[in-house]
């Protein structure tokens, strides 16, 4: 009896070390050699060979709204929310309508896509982000770009911030924002910046215009109309561009002036330019590398005078500067003034520089022939 209770002593004493080196070699030491003053020791080196430590970690989360916030708080400070309101004359009642406008000197010119905002005979009222409400009046309405300037009495207010749009890389993610509610209310939509259309004309035909903006970038946003005069911005902060919109076949269609193309229209209205804005009183079609290999053209950039009908007097319009010119159907007009024409540097973008009554020279090519002919726009 007392050898049976020693030998189950014994073997207990056995179990009990065993386990105790297992858990020495296979937690303890492992622990050890993590540390500068036991890892010197080759015996515990030797122990935590083949072991794997599992260290805990943690899943960080980052708010990308909060960082959207930030960059649109920026902005908000110079938007505005406009509404126009004039009396029908069938029911004599007022048409209200509400609208996205930008802030673009400190005095109180204001910026905004004219689309059907801006009607005869309407009253304005603008609210700004203080909370302020003011009597607003109409200056100016852009022949060029659709852009429209209203002006309210007021003195040290924020000013929008452009970005260079030529650096703007489609793929960007950027942000919308709106404030067409019947109150200063802002609100935001983030996508995507899906491409640069360099040859949309805001012409409502389906050619293009030689007195309107070309060149423009695209979005994927849903509910547009809600963004119409307020800005796109990319995730610095920038303004990229303003959402506008024109009607082709009875559809609406959207689009973002490039804040570049913007910065020209705001400088000449600064100037008190825009009602000298010339004509040159043409349809036609841009001329890319595709488009020349396949017609067989003698160019592979220009604006191709033309007509789907083919006819002179709707390619041309009466009475313009380019019929008494002497422009014709089927001229390529391939650079203004010695400036080339191109996808970066369009017909409309170059007349666009010029007053009305100025003259200058376009270089043309007629039936494969170089010309060179003064336009008094």
């Amino acid at each position: 009896m007392r050898k049976t209770k020693k030998s189950v002593f014994i073997l207990g004493i056995i179990f009990i070390s065993g386990l105790s080196g297992v858990v020495t070699n296979r937690y303890i030491f492992p622990r050890l050699a993590t540390m500068k003053f036991f890892a010197k020791y080759d015996f515990i080196k030797k122990s935590t060979e083949e072991v794997t430590i599992i260290n805990k970690t943690e899943q960080i989360y980052i708010k990308e709204d909060a960082s959207v916030n930030k960059i649109v708080s920026q902005i908000t400070a110079s938007m505005v929310n406009i509404t126009s309101y004039a009396v029908a004359e069938k029911t004599n009642l007022p048409v209200i309508k509400n609208g996205t406008g930008l802030i673009v000197a400190s005095d109180g010119l204001i910026v905004t896509y004219a689309g059907t905002l801006l009607t005869e005979n309407a009253k304005y009222k603008v609210a700004t982000d203080d909370g302020n409400i003011y009597d607003a009046t109409l200056l100016s309405i852009d022949s060029y770009s659709n852009l429209a300037f209203l002006k309210i009495n007021a003195s040290n207010l924020s000013v929008a911030s452009f970005a260079n749009s030529d650096e703007a890389i489609p793929g960007e993610k950027i942000i919308a924002i709106g404030n067409d509610s019947p109150v200063y209310a802002p609100f935001f939509a983030a996508g995507i910046l899906s491409s640069f259309n360099a040859y949309y004309n805001l012409s409502e035909k389906t050619i293009a215009s030689s007195e309107k903006l070309e060149g423009v970038f695209e979005i994927d946003l849903s509910a547009q109309g809600h963004y119409l005069g307020g800005p796109i911005v990319d995730y610095a902060g920038q303004i990229v561009g303003i959402t506008g919109m024109v009607r082709r076949n009875n559809l609406e269609s959207f689009f973002q002036i490039p804040s570049n193309k913007i910065k020209l229209v705001i400088d000449k209205e600064l100037r008190k330019e825009i009602s000298t804005n010339s004509t040159l009183g043409i349809y036609y079609l841009p001329v890319n590398k595709i488009y020349a290999s396949i017609n067989n053209l003698p160019s592979e950039s220009g604006a191709l005078i033309y007509s789907p009908s083919g006819q002179q007097g709707l390619s041309i319009m009466a009475n313009s500067p380019a019929e008494k010119a002497g422009l014709k159907i089927n001229d390529i007009i391939i650079s203004v003034a010695g400036e080339k024409i191109d996808a970066q540097k369009t017909l409309p973008d170059l007349l666009y520089k010029y007053k009305k009554g100025e003259e200058l020279e376009l270089t043309i090519l007629r039936n494969r022939e170089e010309l060179k002919i003064k336009v008094q726009l």
